[in-house]
């Protein structure tokens, strides 16, 4: 997707923090989560993003809903809610495994406030191995 409401030069973004989300506030926290922007050829920016995920656990995640949302945590009072991204994982389903999470937006992202960050993190209900 194009993307003109970037606030981030061109690079590659650690992320403190990211959760995967589904209906209910079910989540999973991303590990190692990254953005990246880049500007194409034809001068437009572009936003693409990934980390680690115990795919088991995005398994038990979907089963709450097929509709997954990425809450990102860009650091430094940059919050952001990442609705209905495209997603890309790995597919190996041992319980401690993990593997690669690509993501996409397929809109624009909703920027937050530092309070609206924390009342939705907050609101999240993890799934862990200990959970499933």
């Amino acid at each position: 997707m194009v993307t003109d409401w970037i606030p981030f030069e061109d690079g590659r973004y650690s992320v403190p923090e990211a959760f995967l989300m589904a209906a209910g506030n079910a989540a999973v926290e991303l590990q190692n989560p990254y953005i990246e922007i880049f500007t194409g050829r034809t001068g437009k920016r572009w936003l693409k993003g990934g980390s680690l995920v115990q795919n088991l656990l995005m398994v038990e995640l979907m089963e709450e809903s097929d509709e997954l949302d990425i809450l990102l945590n860009a650091g430094e009072d940059f919050g952001f809610l990442m609705q209905s991204p495209e997603i890309q994982a790995g597919k190996v389903f041992s319980p401690l495994v993990r593997s690669s999470l690509k993501f996409m937006p397929t809109e624009p992202w909703q920027a937050l406030t530092p309070a609206e960050f924390r009342q939705l993190k907050s609101a999240l209900k993890l799934i862990s191995p200990e959970t499933c």
